[in-house]
Parts: structure tokens; sequence; C-alpha cells
């Protein structure tokens, strides 16, 4: 298969083969919400629209006047509001931007956007603080028409259909595991595994589909967590334990993914990222880097005398210099999951990384606390309890 054809699918031809995004045509209406000081306008939410040109601006909220001042002087705006209602009251957007890296407050951001007939939201991860909350807004989504995106970045990423094709290949051999590790910095254990094993396990789902179970243990200060240690978490989480977790899911392709998180165990030139693991190499992804992956050549298990060297695997092949133009701008300035909203709206598709995709990664973390709920028992997913498991601790 060409590599083109790889590309089709990706975010690399989706820029390049939609003649509508022209600038004859009729710009979209973006309107962004924000909340300084409680999850602020996520990590770049709000002016990613600036550098999409077949986009327009329409209105700014933030309940805080001196952020809202701010972003109406980042934004280029005359207008803002303090109430968001009111701003998707009087400025129609067909997309809104949820912001807020607090996720106490997507939930409410969201219905009511849906409810003002948005047809597209573009929202910071995590999706919601429960499963609950999940189902609701999915539910209000396809009732109402609406496509709803996930700011998982890298899974915008026009490397992943290539890296899959390379292991379906046999680059690696026969693909043994996924290896996934947080940053394990001071958030290390469950909220390392809330704030950044979101992105972790949305690549985990791309390659392998569905988690089928989980066996799980979260540790506080090496013991076991129980009821006494769950507090609220801090960015609007909710219920939160532990400065370890250790997990194993069955995913749908027959391989099994560990997730580790231990409190101050990273270092800044590891982990955060997912390890493709075979039996003749291994297809490293780090997390907002680029190039995102590598390739480590031959038998992970077979110690040799002569040094063996990460190489790169770009959108061009391995070894190969990245030709997709400007592609930190795209992935990382969120240019190509703002284009691929656009193009999921137009299309009546689901984008790249949905409200449903974000779903199965929010069912991965409710695993971990189910299982250790159940004293390490195997729990099926997806979950019949939608209810949060360390409230039942």
């Amino acid at each position: 298969m060409k590599r083109r054809t790889f590309l089709a699918t990706s975010v690399a031809s989706s820029l390049a083969l939609h003649p509508a995004w022209s600038a004859a045509a009729a710009k979209t209406r973006v309107a962004v919400i924000g909340h300084t000081g409680h999850g602020n306008f996520g990590h770049g939410l709000d002016a990613m629209w600036l550098d999409i040109p077949e986009t327009e601006i329409v209105g700014v909220a933030d309940a805080d006047p001196k952020g809202l001042a701010g972003a109406l002087k980042k934004l280029k705006l005359d207008k803002g509001f303090a109430d968001y209602r009111q701003m998707l009251k009087d400025t129609r957007p067909e997309i809104v931007a949820i912001g807020p890296r607090h996720i106490d407050q997507h939930h409410e951001m969201a219905m009511a956007a849906i409810e003002a007939g948005v047809r597209g939201i573009y929202m910071e991860k995590p999706f919601m603080p429960t499963l609950v909350q999940a189902d609701e807004v999915i539910a209000a989504c396809e009732k109402h028409g609406t496509r709803l995106a996930l700011a998982h970045r890298n899974r915008y990423h026009p490397v992943l259909p290539l890296l899959k094709k390379r292991v379906a290949e046999g680059t690696i051999g026969r693909p043994l595991e996924y290896r996934v590790r947080g940053k394990e910095d001071a958030r290390g254990g469950s909220l390392d595994l809330w704030v950044l094993g979101s992105h972790l396990f949305n690549l985990v789902h791309y390659f392998a589909g569905d988690p089928r179970a989980c066996i799980a243990t979260v540790y506080q200060d090496s013991r076991l967590v129980t009821k006494m240690d769950v507090k609220e978490g801090a960015e609007g989480i909710g219920p939160l334990a532990g400065n370890e977790v250790h997990a194993r899911f069955e995913m749908a392709d027959g391989l099994p993914a560990f997730f580790d998180s231990v409190q101050n165990a990273g270092t800044k030139t590891a982990g955060f990222g997912v390890q493709i693991i075979g039996t003749e190499g291994i297809i490293d992804l780090r997390i907002d880097e680029e190039p995102v992956a590598h390739l480590l050549a031959g038998s992970p298990f077979d110690p040799v005398a002569t040094p063996r060297a990460w190489v790169p695997i770009t959108t061009a092949g391995i070894g190969k210099i990245e030709t997709v133009e400007n592609i930190r701008k795209l992935v990382g300035g969120h240019v190509a999951p703002g284009r691929d909203l656009i193009a999921a709206i137009r299309e009546e598709r689901e984008p790249l990384c949905s409200a449903k995709d974000a779903r199965v990664t929010l069912e991965m973390t409710m695993g971990i606390f189910e299982s250790h709920r159940l004293h390490g028992q195997r729990v099926e997913l997806p979950l019949k309890d939608r209810q949060h498991p360390l409230t039942r601790l």
C-alpha cells in the first residue's frame, strides 16, 4: 500500500483533500469557553483557531473579569461574556471550544452547547469525571447530531496509520504487549492516571481496539488504598486516592496492555509514553514529542554486545526525515484536530478522536478503580455500574 493511501485516513490528507476549505468558503463560526483560575483555556484551545483561517472566532466567555480581558486581547475581539450561556445565545456558533482543564465543568458546558444547537465541540481532556456524565453527553450528541472531539492531539498525528501498518507487517516480529507509563512526577499514581493516562489509553485504544477486562491495584505509600484515603482530587477530577497504580488490561486484539504510575519515579528523559513490544523490536511513542515514534530493532529480550540505536519513524518511513510541513503546529497546535472536526461535521462522521473514544479511556480509568475496589479481581469492560468506584469502597 502506498504512503498516500495510509495518510488518507490521517490528518495529512484531510488537510489537502477538502476543496471547501478555501478562502472563498464561508468561515466556520467558533466560540471559546474558558475559566481563568479554574482550568483556564486548556492547552491552547482558545488561540488554536487563529491558526485555522477557515474559522472565525465570534465570542469568548470567562467568568473571571481579568481573565476575560486577557482573552479578548489575545483573540483580538471587542466583546466577551462572563456567562457562556449568554454567549451561546447571542453568537450562535457552529463550533464551541471547551477549554478548562478542570473537568467538573465539562458536562454542564457540553450540555449547554449541545442544547444551543452547535454542530461541533472541541474539548480539553480528560472527558468527564464519571461514566454517567459521559453516557449523557454522548446520548445528547447522538440526539442532536453534534460532533464532539477530544483534544488528545497525538491521536491526530499522521504517522499513526504507518505505525499500525508496520506492526501488521511484522516490523517488530510478533506483537506481545503494550507498556504504558505516565509522567510519574509529583502527580504520580491516580492523578497521573487521570490527567496524563487518558492520552496514553487513547493511543492504546487506537492500536489494540476496545478493552475487554481489567485487573488492577492502587496503593498509597506502598499500602493498599482504603476508603479513608479517598479525597477530592485536583482539577475537578472528583474522588481520588493513591500515589501508585498498577493495571493490566485485556484488549480486543488479544494482547495485554499494562499501565503503571509511581509518584516521583519518572525522569525528564523517560516515561509518559506507550511502547508496543514484539519479539523482534519495540515501537516507542513519546507524547507531544517530535518525532513522536522510534523503533528499536532486535529482540528486547536478547542481550547483545553492540548497542542498538533508536531510529525515528516519520510519515516518510523508518529513519527518514519528516516531510509533512510544520507538523508540530499541525498536531501540537491543534490545527489538524480543528480541521478534522470541521470535516467531520460536513461529512457527517465521527471525529478521529470522538466522544465515544474518550469514553473508552474513561472506562479504562474507572476499570482500574473498580478492580481495586474488588480486591484486584478481574472486571469486564464496559462496566455495568456506571457510578464512580471510589465512592463505593
